[in-house]
């Protein structure tokens, strides 16, 4: 059997892209593929060409009705928001995903988990050809570089994901013919593979030298630092904590890298945390602009949509999720994610003590009320979250008003069997959420923004990666963790602890016990800090799951998944006689809409298979996807299964 469908000889460009010349490059559909062995042969023809790549990396909110994946995540739909539902962070409607619950099998085909490679060949094919467009520009070989550095940037963003999902890969550096040996070769090392995605990704940033431009534009400098971070970053603190590999010890390079790459997109002085207005940790996700017309500098990479050309259902999906009715994407946040978030002096819920039997922080108001436990925490939990009388449950979208007087409060579905409008947990999602009737009634033609990378990832990169280097100081905190912190609403004058110290960092005997427990290694304080920043910054934004990888800490999908307490006074709230406004709670009965452990906390996957109690599992060959049976049973293919998988 030939290997002939991993490179593929594709058809022309297309020559209707006459807006190409314009800046929202993101905002383009995708074209046909490759060019013949004649293309290439003007700057317009490789402009062009390197547009495809555009929507097929930077895939913001997807298009359309957003059924398409980012694989291998779990929900149609944009991937920002979809990507956390195969955390800790998330929980969806139904069954839990059957990679969390043990039972996924290997696939037979690459596209399943993202192997596939048809992109890479596109991207060898133009930089062993663009040089035909040489006569065009006048022979100046620079006039080409800044495109160069586009193909080289999406090559790098390519194999970074599929080393973070498979570990070692092929790696190729040309097209390849049906008949060329290297199609059947086998999988590279991974030190191979990270040290040539580094060597790729700093091309990319020199040939980029001196280009500037929107975050929604043609890809710049900054972009490539920012991935070079990502990159680096997670390299580096994979190697660190997954001693099996014996790489630790190579690990300081990855990680003085990101430092890098971070301190120079700091040192450009275009980005800053974006500060205008009230609440603007929410108002970040809600643009439907460019990030330039809105004054938004902290986008470095977003997706725009005109709504024309390209648009979107996220809106339509989000709002709807919140409805009687209903429609997906369905799910709530955990219980485990919201008590991360610190209170409002930035100690945590729990001061002391072991489980059951903690000293709580007196600004904790606890379980036993309605939603309590989300008063007087980090401002961001209430901007991420939805708290009851506030944004999504007194909006309706019939009269596009945000009222309690007008449209009373509509408390979140709470019952596992409702297809599309139940939080499931209690906890219903905010972020991204816009309450904007225009939007929801676009139906596939939405404009919200996406972003893609921000400047607050940059922050949240420096500081971890000086922490593991061990040269992190408080003038570093300052400007990340504390700068992160202000601009969600902290007030460090009236509680000087929320201020993150270097020499005063309040234990957490909740998080200390769950680090001591499932890890295989310590976690310093200081650490333990910076980890609950990003996880608490950037929920919702697909960076969950690959952080629970790097860090070796997939037993943390182990903590048994759970929602808001069902106490009595929820029971009451939940009995069926609050229908009308100014208190709108459909019924949820306990053991048949909701159920619930001996503490009255709900379960989530009540009835999924292999789960008990709501409590997922993990074995450690989960690190790494499993390569398609297919590719395995090629003639003459080389490639070897990764361990634990069908296959092997």
């Amino acid at each position: 059997m030939k290997k002939t469908f991993k490179y593929i000889l594709s058809g022309i460009i297309a020559t209707t892209l006459l807006q190409s010349c314009k800046k929202d490059f993101l905002n383009l559909s995708p074209e046909t593929e490759l060019a013949s062995e004649n293309s290439l042969q003007s700057e317009t023809e490789v402009t062009l060409y390197l547009n495809n790549l555009y929507s097929r990396y930077i895939k913001g909110h997807f298009d359309t009705w957003g059924d398409a994946k980012l694989n291998p995540t779990i929900t149609g739909g944009s991937h920002l928001i979809a990507g956390d539902f195969m955390t800790d962070n998330m929980v969806k409607y139904g069954n839990i995903h059957s990679i969390l619950d043990q039972t996924y099998t290997t696939p037979t085909s690459g596209t399943e988990v993202g192997w596939v490679w048809e992109d890479l060949r596109s991207i060898h094919y133009f930089l062993e050809n663009y040089k035909n467009a040489l006569p065009s520009v006048g022979n100046d070989s620079k006039k080409l570089d800044k495109y160069v550095g586009e193909a080289l940037f999406f090559k790098s963003w390519d194999y970074y994901r599929k080393l973070m999902l498979f570990g070692d890969v092929p790696w190729y550096n040309a097209t390849l013919n049906i008949d060329s040996e290297d199609l059947y070769k086998a999988r590279d090392k991974r030190t191979l593979v990270a040290d040539s995605l580094m060597s790729t990704i700093n091309q990319s940033i020199v040939k980029l030298e001196g280009v500037t431009g929107r975050a929604d534009g043609r890809i710049n400098q900054n972009m490539a630092l920012f991935l070079k971070a990502r990159i680096a970053l997670f390299e580096g603190s994979f190697r660190t904590y997954h001693s099996e590999l014996q790489l630790k010890s190579t690990a300081t390079p990855f990680l003085e890298a990101c430092v890098d790459a971070c301190e120079k997109i700091i040192s450009s002085g275009k980005y800053e945390l974006y500060k205008t207005g009230t609440n603007p940790y929410w108002k970040l996700f809600t643009f439907k602009n460019n990030p330039e017309s809105d004054q938004n500098k902290e986008a470095i990479l977003a997706r725009v949509y005109d709504g024309v050309k390209v648009g979107h259902a996220t809106q339509r999906y989000w709002q709807q999720n919140n409805s009687i009715s209903g429609a997906r994407p369905a799910g709530g946040a955990t219980r485990n994610l919201v008590e991360e978030y610190l209170c409002i002096d930035g100690r945590p819920i729990y001061l002391s003590g072991s489980e059951g039997n903690y000293t709580a922080n007196p600004l904790f108001k606890g379980y036993d009320g309605l939603w309590t436990e989300m008063e007087n925490r980090d401002p961001r939990l209430k901007q991420t979250i939805n708290y009851p009388g506030e944004n999504r449950s007194i909006y309706n979208v019939n009269n596009d008003l945000t009222s309690i007087t007008e449209n009373g409060i509509t408390y979140p579905r709470l019952s596992y069997n409702v297809g599309g409008g139940s939080s499931i947990t209690g906890y219903l999602a905010i972020k991204h959420w816009m309450g904007d009737k225009k939007e929801h009634d676009a139906t596939t033609s939405g404009q919200q923004t996406a972003i893609e990378f921000r400047y607050g990832e940059v922050l949240l990169m420096l500081a971890e990666a000086k922490a593991i280097l061990g040269t992190l100081t408080q003038a570093d905190l300052d400007r990340t963790i504390n700068a992160l912190r202000e601009r969600a609403g902290f007030n460090f004058a009236t509680y000087p602890n929320s201020r993150l110290q270097l020499a005063n960092i309040a234990p957490d005997p909740r998080l200390d016990g769950i680090n001591a427990q499932l890890l295989d290694y310590e976690v310093s304080p200081i650490l333990r800090e910076i980890r609950r920043e990003r996880r608490v910054e950037m929920v919702l934004e697909d960076r969950r799951y690959e952080d629970l990888i790097r860090w070796k800490a997939g037993k943390f999908l182990t903590i048994p998944y759970r929602g808001m307490k069902f106490n009595s006074e929820k029971q009451k709230l939940y009995d069926g006689s609050h229908l009308q406004k100014p208190i709108i709670a459909l019924k949820e009965q306990l053991d048949k809409d909701v159920f619930v452990d001996g503490e009255g906390f709900i379960i989530a996957y009540p009835r999924s298979p292999n789960i008990v109690q709501g409590k997922g599992l993990w074995a450690d060959y989960r690190y790494y996807w499993p390569i398609p049976l297919f590719e395995l049973s090629l003639d003459g293919s080389q490639l070897k299964q990764n361990p634990g998988w069908l296959g092997e």
